[in-house]
Formats: structure tokens, C-alpha cells, sequence
């Protein structure tokens, strides 16, 4: 016995069931895929391109250049920072991640290549710092001060954490950095950039290796995701035309 159309209510909930599966999907991967598709799809140019350009772009773009700072921060190793960001965090005994920590410093610094160079803050970055992220995981006993204070105040109160864990991430003055900004004039007539709409992407990894980290760590699961959510809006689209149609042929 031939089976006849669904109906349009049946697509657009089916649709929209597997849109909401999609985006479970690609957040278990991972991926950021705004941040993504904002610094893959921007044109790319030179610090020199910009300060010798007549007309700025419209638009935001991807500039790439060395770092240049005359007062950077140094570690206890001795690098030579323009920004430093860590979260500590610890799992409480009732269950979920709390933060101990969050740390951020930056240091202003020059953008910089052999045909001139423009000004950055990247306290202005929008996060995270698009880099290899340092990651320490181990007993919340294990924690040094500040930290193991944190971790006494929260058990005094009866939620006894056991686990912790720390994600550093960094720029260094050694880095060749891609910075998503916007091309501007000063009062002087000056190129400058300025942070997007929220904020600087900063990346410290050449394109395709960030394009990778942004992916997500389960690359497996976010090519399952992207599809269930293109059929998902096919079958909403379909839903909505049929229930269109149907409205105009009464």
C-alpha cells in the first residue's frame, strides 16, 4: 500500500529534533565553529599592506605580523609573555567543575612586519587565545598556594573537592601571530586597529592548524553533527513549504 507525504507539522518537528541533535553533537566535539568561520573567512593581509593602503577594508580582516613589545612579562622560566591566561577549576564532591582561578594579564605590544607596524591590546582578545593550550590534571591536594587555600575553604563547607585542573594558555613575544581586527583611522590619520565585534582573535598557529584546533577534539563526532543538522533544516524547509502549499491549494 503506497504510503502518502508527511505531513507538514511531522517535517518541521522532525527537522527541528534533528537540528537540536546536531548542535549536541558539534558542541561534544568541540568545535567553535563561529570563531571558526570569522577567522577562516577573512581576507588576509600584510601590517605593511594596511598602513600603506588608501582605502581600509570594509570589513574585517586577518592580519599577520610579529610581536614587538618593549615591556613584556617574564616567568619564573623566563619567557616573554604579551599575555597569560590560566583557569583553575576543581570537581566538587557533589558533582560539576568549579573555578578557583582565573587569571588574565596581557601587555600591549606592536603588530609588526618589514613594512611597518600597528598597535595591539590584547586585553581586548576575544577568548580563548586561539594556541596550544598548556593543560595540568591531577589530585586538588596536589594544588600550591593560592589554590590549596581555595580548596580548604571549599571543604570546610562540605563539598570536599577531589579532582583539579589547570588550562594555561599564552602569547610570546617569539610568536607570529593572526589577528582578526578591524582596519580604522586615528584623529591623525593614522591606520589603527580595532577589536571586531566581541573582541580580537588572536592566534599564535599558523591557519590550517588553527582551523584543526577550532575543530574540536572529536573530529568523528563533528562530521556526524554537521549533517544531522543540514537534513534537520531541509526537513524544516520542507515542512514549512509543504505547509504553505497546502494553505494555497484550499
Amino acid at each position: 500500500m503506497p504510503v502518502g507525504p508527511l505531513p507538514a507539522p511531522v517535517l518541521v518537528v522532525a527537522g527541528l529534533l534533528l537540528i537540536g541533535a546536531g548542535v549536541g553533537l558539534v558542541r561534544m566535539s568541540g568545535a567553535q565553529m563561529g570563531i571558526g568561520r570569522r577567522l577562516g573567512g577573512a581576507r588576509d593581509v600584510g601590517v605593511g599592506d594596511l598602513v600603506d593602503a588608501a582605502e581600509l577594508p570594509v570589513r574585517p580582516v586577518r592580519v599577520a605580523g610579529r610581536v614587538r613589545c618593549a615591556d613584556p612579562l617574564v616567568t619564573p622560566e623566563d619567557e616573554r609573555l604579551v599575555a597569560f591566561h590560566r583557569d583553575v577549576e576543581v570537581r566538587l564532591a557533589r558533582g560539576g567543575w568549579r573555578g578557583i582561578e582565573r587569571l588574565r594579564e596581557t601587555r600591549s605590544f606592536e603588530l609588526w612586519d618589514h613594512g611597518g607596524s600597528l598597535s595591539i591590546d590584547p586585553a581586548q582578545a576575544r577568548e580563548p587565545l586561539i594556541v596550544i593550550p598548556h593543560v595540568w590534571s591531577g589530585s586538588a591536594a596536589d594544588l600550591d598556594e593560592p589554590h590549596r587555600s581555595a580548596v580548604e575553604r571549599l571543604s570546610a563547607r562540605g563539598d570536599r573537592p577531589r579532582e583539579a585542573r589547570s588550562t594555561s594558555r599564552q602569547l610570546s613575544v617569539s610568536d607570529r601571530l593572526l589577528v582578526l581586527a578591524r582596519a580604522g583611522r586615528g584623529e591623525d590619520g593614522r591606520v589603527v586597529l580595532r577589536p571586531p565585534d566581541g573582541g580580537y582573535l588572536i592566534s599564535a598557529l599558523a591557519l590550517d592548524d588553527a582551523m584543526r584546533l577550532l575543530g574540536g577534539t572529536r573530529p568523528a563526532t563533528l562530521w556526524l553533527g554537521l549533517p544531522t543538522l543540514g537534513l534537520g533544516a531541509l526537513l524544516v524547509a520542507a515542512g514549512l513549504v509543504a505547509g504553505v502549499a497546502t494553505v494555497l491549494l484550499r
